[in-house]
């Protein structure tokens, strides 16, 4: 495996591991106050819940640095293919770290209730989101 096969499964893994809470974020609203609702949050854990929102939030300029790659690349030679390729995923990579730090920090601040919840709910957009990548669709686009 080359250098930047490896990366970009690495980049990949990492992104699965942030699928579920992402999946939540790119559908529509309703099922990120579905999550909202069945976590019951209390007053004192709203402003987390804003903060975890706000990290997860489809990034408009995360989006243009793809798309702008995705048409730099077939005119690039090899080599500068390769380097674009590699900065797109480190940056991919220090994305899904600050939201997977968010992630975190929101779940710290559930109950085991709460989180048994979120675990699940989670874990059934994930499955979601795995399903559209399958048919070539973003998450949460059915």
């Amino acid at each position: 495996m080359t250098a930047i096969a490896h990366r970009m499964t690495l980049v990949l893994a990492l992104a699965t591991a942030l699928c579920a809470t992402g999946a939540i974020a790119q559908q529509r609203p309703a099922d990120a106050s579905g999550l909202h609702d069945a976590l019951r949050l209390s007053p004192g854990q709203e402003d987390a819940w804003r903060t975890y929102q706000a990290a997860i939030a489809p990034d408009p300029q995360v989006q243009q640095r793809h798309r702008a790659a995705d048409m730099l690349l077939p005119q690039l030679p090899t080599p500068r293919r390769v380097a674009l390729i590699e900065a797109t995923a480190q940056a991919d990579a220090a994305d899904l770290h600050r939201q997977g730090e968010a992630v975190k920090a929101f779940y710290a601040t559930l109950s085991p209730d709460q989180q048994r919840t979120f675990d699940r709910m989670t874990a059934d957009a994930a499955r979601q989101g795995e399903a559209d990548a399958g048919q070539g669709r973003p998450p949460g686009e059915r």
